[in-house]
């Protein structure tokens, strides 16, 4: 692809500069990828056009499409993210495209790049090189550095990372680099609790947290809160907030539940550990999110400080490779001897869903319980994604927790603050520092303890509720056993890890649990286990046994016992198994998790891929992709050794989707495309993909002279209420050939589309969208098309402002594919394009205008408009349109259904674009400055930098109230010198609702303009005026317009007859405003004025 960026309504990600930073209107984002290429995706997260780097126009681009989510790898990124080389978050626009992560990306790329071996100096060298790179942190635990590159260097960063073999396209990572990640984004996860866990017990004990360090790893502390003072030892800012204070709330909550002194309450809400001290690493912004590299450095900068204990409520998804933060907890774990209490995370009672880094081995990580030890629903379950290990270790009390709060703080408004600087909140980061500062009392009464034993005691001494170990671990923590311990067990949970599928012939699998006695005087523990079978009823008789049910434990000294899992038995119930090994003796319990995976109906599956010479081939790739996959991931990538991969997976229907590249180090010299779209996996299972057989795709369009711009074939597949789609990007048919596998599938649930744009300059173009439902993938397409087969759509895009470019994107939609990708071409402004689109197979279209801005750093275009022509429609062929599209009058647009204002219990939100075309095509530009401000019964309650389109949102209270809702925005005239200044307000009655539109309107002025904004100077003419909205129609009370020729120093009143007000157009470069009020009978009004509408010439 050799053509422009397309739609781009909020120019934010575009370029470093901060300018571009602020627009109104659409909901698409722009996203740059490692590689330099750029995606353009909606509001959902889903691509629909992109834009490859210079000099990587010809490289093909896959799409893997599931649940709404989407990844887009270019051809020769795929290798390195089988391989475990490059991250393939970098790679997920759906994820890339959350706001969190937009706003974390904004002033570049974020990646953490590590090193190994003697290049590696080298390697750091050719990345800090790579265009204006910075190095943000070293991260020494990993040997690893947090980096930053501008998106414009995103091509010099891709270079220096990778190694291109032979000067072709196939590539692998430079020497020195050990694993490139993202810099991704966590995000934040006492009267009754304390004594719930036993603290005051060990209070009694003489065990107060004195001499101990916690670190609190979170959205600060307010040190000047009376439950912390001169509690703090240390602050430090690893956010991009920019400073220490907490105005989240979150930190100091958390903080002082692990070492609040609760003075302000006279001690009611002291913390566990009241007499330790804190370190505050602030990692998380003042929106509650932080970057991996930031909490990264902030554990290092901790463990540096002296912190015994580290507190981290904060978390991710988990993934089943090990990522940064997990390995740095490990790490320092082992290397420190810090205990990390970790939150389990907040996704539910679905399996699986324990966050990262609390899936890290070494972690402490937190589930939640209530005051009556039932577990929360909202507490994360294991097992661990991957290799099902046990977690979480232990619960502890997280349900309406009561602890300090900053007055003022996000938290504080939200919920409400009860008593006067405490608030009442819910989640496993308020668990965590129960955990945290149990700890803090263990550590206090043996100084000399490592993580492991502190980890052994609090796990080992745990009270039991009536759930498994995949829910509360080994049980609710209980400091007042865990003093009196001295008998730990190491491991604190025991995994077997899986026994394969079938399991007659399994072989018993055997664990050591080494009983350590940590106290002067022996210890007899008498042994028990008891199992649980995956649907919750009790394991089979001796599917769990020990080797013994008695061990004598020397003091100072230990004794080993022995835990078997059988798999042989259980029958045909096969998953996940879990027990519990409990020893009791000399006064104490020892409570020990352990789980075992029998492996579900499993086989291997092979495929094989013959290159078009029929030997092995080189280089391809093979992705599986499963149905019915509840957690964890769907898409399998095995690795490709020799022209095959192997790989084991349950029973079930799979599509196998395989990639030949025709040369083997350069993947723009022609692929096969091999797919078997459904294969039922019920038996060892051998695919041989043979390249030879693959046929070319061929597409005509009328004009012989027209370029290919784009050509984008895909297929969808549906089973068992799912589907995922696989497709390609690239420049031309040619670069691929197709061959599809297995038989036909007739029953409905297979589609295949072809999209390509075709252009003849920059006036013309061809856009092709077809495909449905078919019985099997083409082997090989050839498609003519005639014009009489095409609509033409001719679209006048007008410009008021000199020297613009713009262009228009085709979207294309089908029955069975919901969208395409598209691409587009700028072209000078005023102008018109013609557009030829398919209408077969029922295809619809929408068109999106964009108006070009000044390049970007790296020569690309930034984007300072953009506007929806019209609705998506289908088209006759033979048929003629014509649209008009950035013309004056622009205003509020207003239909109380897609726009308006909104009330959704006690939130207030702006969904209302306030400038809009003349055509009526939503849209925005971008602005210089806006203000939106909301009174309650006349009294100020908030104000935002954002038009009220923005979608901010006002926290209102939930009785009902007069409102009053006004703003402003304004944009430069070298964007557009029409309706520079718009301001609009609004009065209204609300109280606490469901989703409910306000009843709000607005006016829109329509006159004949012309596309560069004028008029003829002097004519009286008609002007028709339309009132939108709450007031329309029969529900008007009244309508009042002006008009002003001084750029809105004097208004002059208008009468409206019959829908129109009649005006004198301005003078030769002078400019005309309007104004209106409206109110309806219900006695809501609207007013709104626009500043220089159009100018005479």
């Amino acid at each position: 692809m050799t053509s422009s960026a397309v739609a781009q309504p909020d120019p934010r990600g575009a370029s470093g500069a901060r300018a571009q930073d602020r627009s109104q209107g659409g909901e698409s984002r722009q996203l740059t990828l490692v590689t330099g290429d750029r995606v353009t995706v909606d509001a959902q997260g889903k691509p629909v056009a992109f834009r490859p780097a210079k000099g990587r126009e010809h490289i093909p681009v896959q799409r893997m499409s599931d649940k709404g989510h989407t990844l887009v790898i270019p051809a020769d990124a795929h290798r390195l993210i089988v391989s475990g080389k490059l991250d393939r978050r970098l790679f997920d626009v759906t994820e890339l495209s959350r706001p969190e992560n937009l706003r974390a990306q904004r002033d570049g790329l974020k990646l953490i790049v590590g090193y190994r071996g003697k290049q590696a100096a080298t390697a750091k060298a050719e990345v800090r090189d790579a265009g204006s790179t910075e190095v943000r942190r070293s991260l020494t635990s990993l040997n690893a550095e947090s980096v930053t590159t501008p998106t414009a260097d995103a091509p010099a960063i891709w270079k220096a990372l990778t190694d291109r073999r032979a000067g072709g396209e196939r590539v692998t990572t430079a020497a020195g680099i050990d694993r490139v990640w993202l810099d991704g984004v966590r995000r934040a996860s006492l009267d009754k609790s304390v004594p719930q866990i036993g603290a005051p017990e060990a209070w009694k004990a003489g065990f107060t947290g004195k001499g101990v360090k916690i670190a609190v790893l979170d959205t600060g502390t307010d040190a000047t809160h009376p439950d912390l003072k001169g509690q703090i030892l240390a602050e430090k800012n690893f956010s991009a907030a920019k400073d220490t204070k907490d105005r989240v709330g979150h930190g100091t909550h958390v903080a002082s539940i692990a070492a609040g002194t609760g003075a302000k309450s006279g001690g009611k809400f002291k913390g566990v550990a009241p007499d330790a001290k804190l370190l505050a690493g602030k990692v998380l912004d003042d929106d509650g999110y932080g970057d991996d590299s930031g909490i990264l450095a902030g554990m290092e900068w901790a463990v540096a400080q002296g912190a015994d204990i580290v507190n981290l409520s904060l978390g991710g998804p988990d993934t089943p490779e090990v990522d940064p933060l997990e390995a740095a907890v490990d790490k320092l774990s082992a290397e420190k001897g810090v205990l990390f209490a970790i939150a389990a995370g907040n996704e539910g009672s679905g399996a699986g869903t324990v966050g990262s880094p609390g899936s890290a081995n070494a972690a402490l990580t937190v589930g939640a319980v209530d005051d009556q030890d039932k577990l929360a629903d909202f507490s994360s379950r294991g097992p661990r994604i991957g290799d099902g290990a046990v977690k979480p270790d232990v619960t502890a009390p997280g349900v309406d927790t009561t602890a300090a709060i900053p007055s003022g703080s996000l938290i504080a408004k939200e919920v409400g603050e009860n008593p006067a600087g405490y608030a009442t909140i819910s989640g496993t980061s308020m668990a965590t520092p129960h955990v945290a500062g149990a700890a803090a009392l263990l550590k206090q009464q043996h100084p000399d303890w490592s993580y492991s034993e502190l980890k052994g005691a609090l796990t080992a001494s745990t009270k039991p509720g009536a759930y498994n170990p995949f829910q509360q671990g080994s049980g609710r923590i209980a400091v007042d056993r865990a003093i009196a311990q001295t008998v730990v067990a190491d491991p604190v949970s025991v995994s077997f890890g899986v026994q394969q599928w079938p399991h007659t012939d399994d072989e018993p699998a055997t664990e050591k649990v080494t009983y350590r006695n940590l106290g002067t005087s022996d210890v007899t523990l008498d042994l028990k286990v008891t199992g649980t079978g995956p649907a919750g009823k009790p394991a089979p008789a001796g599917f769990f046994t020990l080797g013994t049910d008695k061990v004598t434990v020397p003091a100072g000294g230990t004794a080993e016992a022995t835990l078997t899992a059988d798999t042989r038995l259980g029958g045909t119930a096969d998953g996940t198994y879990s027990a519990y090994l409990v020893a009791t003796g000399g006064g104490q319990t020892v409570r020990t998790a352990a789980a075992v995976e029998r492996e579900v109906e499993s086989y291997e599956v092979t495929v094989k891929h013959l290159g078009r010479d029929g030997r092995p081939a080189v280089y391809a790739d093979s992705t599986l992709y499963r149905f019915g996959v509840d957690s964890g991931d769907p898409f399998l990538s095995p690795q490709v050794v020799d022209g095959t991969a192997k790989i084991r997976v349950p029973k079930g229907t799979y599509v196998v989707n395989s990639t030949v590249y025709n040369d083997p180090d350069d993947v723009t010299k022609g692929a096969d495309w091999i797919a078997r779209p459904k294969v039922a996996v019920t038996e060892n299972t051998t695919l041989t993909f043979d390249a030879r057989k693959a046929k070319p795709v061929k597409i005509t369009v009328p004009d012989a002279k027209a370029k290919s711009r784009l050509f984008s074939p895909d297929y969808v597949v549906e089973e068992a209420n799912s589907a995922v789609s696989f497709g390609w990007l690239t420049e031309s048919p040619a670069a691929i050939r197709t061959l599809h596998s297995g038989p036909k599938i007739t029953d409905g649930s297979l589609a295949q589309h072809w999209v390509s744009t075709w252009s003849k300059g920059a006036s013309t173009e061809y856009d092709i969208a077809v495909g449905g439902t078919v019985k099997q993938l083409a082997t090989g397409f050839d498609r003519k098309f005639t014009t009489a087969q095409l609509a033409e759509v001719k679209i006048t895009m007008g410009s008021a402002a000199p020297k613009k470019k713009g262009s228009i994107t085709a979207f294309p939609f089908l029955p069975t594919q919901g969208g395409g990708w598209a691409t587009s071409i700028e072209q000078k402004l005023p102008g018109t394009r013609t557009l030829y689109v398919s209408t077969a197979d029922k295809a619809a279209w929408s068109f999106d205008f964009d108006q070009q801005g000044p390049a970007d750093a790296d020569g690309w275009p930034t984007y300072e408009a953009n506007y929806q022509v019209g609705a998506e429609s289908r088209y006759k062929a033979g048929k003629t349109y014509a649209k008009t599209v950035n013309t004056g009058v622009f205003g509020p647009l207003l239909d109380n259904k897609n726009y308006g204002i909104v009330r959704e219990g006690n939130d207030i939100t702006g969904a209302l674009p306030l400038l809009a075309d003349g055509r009526g095509n939503a849209g925005g530009m971008l602005f210089s400055s806006a203000k939106t401000v909301l009174y309650r019964n006349g009294k100020k309650l908030g104000q935002n930098g954002d038009p009220v389109a923005g979608g901010e949102s006002f926290r209102v209270p939930a009785g009902a109230a007069d409102y009053r809702l006004t703003t402003t925005v304004k944009h430069s005239a070298k964007v557009n010198p029409l309706s520079t200044r718009v301001d609009a307000a609004w009065t209204f009655r609300s109280k606490k609702t469901a989703f409910t539109m306000l009843p709000v309107s607005t006016v829109r002025f329509t006159p004949a303009v012309a596309a560069d904004g004028r008029v003829k100077a002097g004519k009286t003419v008609s002007v028709p005026v339309k009132v939108h909205g709450a007031a329309a129609g029969k529900n008007l009370k009244s309508l009042k317009t002006y008009v002003s020729y001084n750029g809105g120093k004097t208004w002059k009143k208008v009468t409206v007859k019959k829908g129109r007000i009649t005006v004198k157009n301005p003078a030769k470069g002078k400019a005309i405003s309007f104004a209106a009020k409206v109110t309806d009978k219900k006695g809501n009004t609207s007013s709104v004025k626009i500043y220089s509408a159009y100018f005479g010439k």
